[in-house]
């Protein structure tokens, strides 16, 4: 089917063709004409197909349809992500789709200052796209217009709705007008989450390519069973292949990824650091230079697990086994994206048995155990890292801790937003033209 067929206009079809794109990926071509037809919708697709396009594309049809007459502007759109990472990549992606019609558009996210989305709000947008706990600090202070509001999305929507985000969203979703479309998109969504989507929605349709818990079948994954002592050298060891040219490492704590960064920095190999204790300034440049190929590595905790839409990730290491099933299946979605191949390779200490083998049960299949050529597994550990200078990194206080306004939760995920926390803080508005 090409794009065409599907009736999203010809300014929209006239930037799907600049952007590059031929024909809709399957999700695409599913969900779009659903989300055209007005009703609320669940997609549920593996990660790197396109799920973005899917809701973002004919919402903006369903928008170029009333082009504001001149009225004061109201929010029509409302797009909810968990991450600063992510509202950026929606961000792009709206504005790559609606380059040729006249919208205005705001995103609301942490650690940058607040009066350019509080003036952005004030004066009208006709699109936001949010985490949802810094939009929440505005609505509740009166600023922007949400009685007009169409369209919600939820992307990644088993994350907007586990117990972090859910109180949050609750309250969001109270301010909102019960008459609208609602749409809720994700990589993986458990029967346990699925249940909540029906507080938010009227008689969804759920569209699901493939099984919801897959990993993309052009990701090869592998398992390096190491004791933790060696977890640092077998790293270096592995970095000195030359086909691991872009290579994204996933640490479970931020104090864990600023350590291997400097292990491997004292090893020749440079590398970035992405943490919800990085600046946005920081956050940004690390990604900007993981992007460009300036760092061939880049070292993140589960910030990075979802938005992180880079061309040509080679590799995915979990230097840290995930202690949730479905964060091993947004991380390892870094690489294998739009069909390309990749790589996962995943560290497996003694304590992390039980996690693997709920992982193989969720994913359906058993992962290859490897062991690395040429590495010495009776080698002593190496020796201790000097300690870190202290202080706040990046200038400032860091922004919130490492959980999602919860109590225990700073070891599962380190997400830069959500939750009762108000890290995720708000950035400029502008027009698409």
């Amino acid at each position: 089917m090409p794009f065409r067929a599907l009736g999203l206009g010809d300014k929209i079809f006239q930037a799907i063709q600049e952007a590059g794109y031929t024909e809709p990926t399957p999700i695409q071509a599913a969900a779009i004409p659903l989300v055209l037809a007005g009703g609320d919708v669940i997609g549920i697709a593996q990660t790197g197909t396109g799920k973005t396009a899917a809701f973002t594309l004919p919402i903006l049809a369903r928008m170029a349809g009333m082009i504001n007459d001149g009225t004061p502007r109201r929010t029509r759109t409302l797009v909810l992500a968990p991450t600063r990472e992510l509202v950026v990549q929606i961000e792009e992606n709206i504005r790559a789709y609606g380059k040729h019609l006249p919208f205005r558009m705001a995103t609301i996210f942490g650690g940058v200052g607040e009066r350019p989305q509080m003036e952005a709000l004030r004066s009208g947008v006709d699109i936001v796209v949010a985490c949802p706990g810094r939009l929440l600090d505005l609505m509740d202070r009166r600023f922007g217009d949400f009685s007009g509001l169409q369209h919600l999305v939820l992307d990644e929507a088993d994350r907007m709705l586990d117990m972090g985000f859910l109180p949050s969203i609750r309250r969001v979703i109270r301010k909102l007008p019960v008459k609208r479309q609602t749409l809720m998109f994700s990589a993986t969504l458990s029967k346990e989450i699925e249940g909540l989507t029906h507080e938010f929605q009227q008689h969804p349709k759920t569209v699901q390519i493939g099984r919801r818990s897959n990993p993309a079948e052009t990701v090869a994954q592998f398992v390096y069973e190491v004791p933790g002592h060696l977890k640092p050298v077998l790293l270096t060891h592995l970095l000195q292949d030359p086909k691991m040219d872009s290579v994204l490492i996933f640490s479970r704590t931020k104090h864990g990824a600023d350590k291997i960064a400097r292990r491997l920095e004292q090893a020749g190999i440079k590398c970035g650091t992405l943490h919800s204790n990085r600046s946005q300034n920081q956050r940004l440049k690390a990604l900007n230079e993981f992007k460009a190929g300036t760092v061939r590595v880049l070292v993140a905790t589960d910030i990075a697990a979802r938005g992180i839409d880079v061309d040509g990730i080679s590799h995915v290491v979990n230097y840290d086994f995930p202690m949730h099933s479905e964060d091993y299946v947004h991380r390892i979605g870094r690489t294998g994206r739009a069909n390309q191949i990749g790589d996962a390779i995943s560290f497996v200490g003694s304590d992390d048995y039980g996690s693997l083998k709920s992982l193989e049960r969720f994913i359906g299949r058993g992962i290859v155990r490897k062991k690395a050529e040429g590495f010495d597994y009776n080698q002593p550990a190496p020796p201790r890292l000097p300690e870190a200078p202290r202080g706040p990194r990046g200038g400032g206080r860091p922004q919130g801790g490492g959980n999602r306004g919860g109590g225990g939760g700073q070891q599962r995920r380190d997400s830069g937003g959500g939750g009762g926390r108000r890290d995720d803080r708000g950035q400029v508005g502008y027009r698409f033209r």
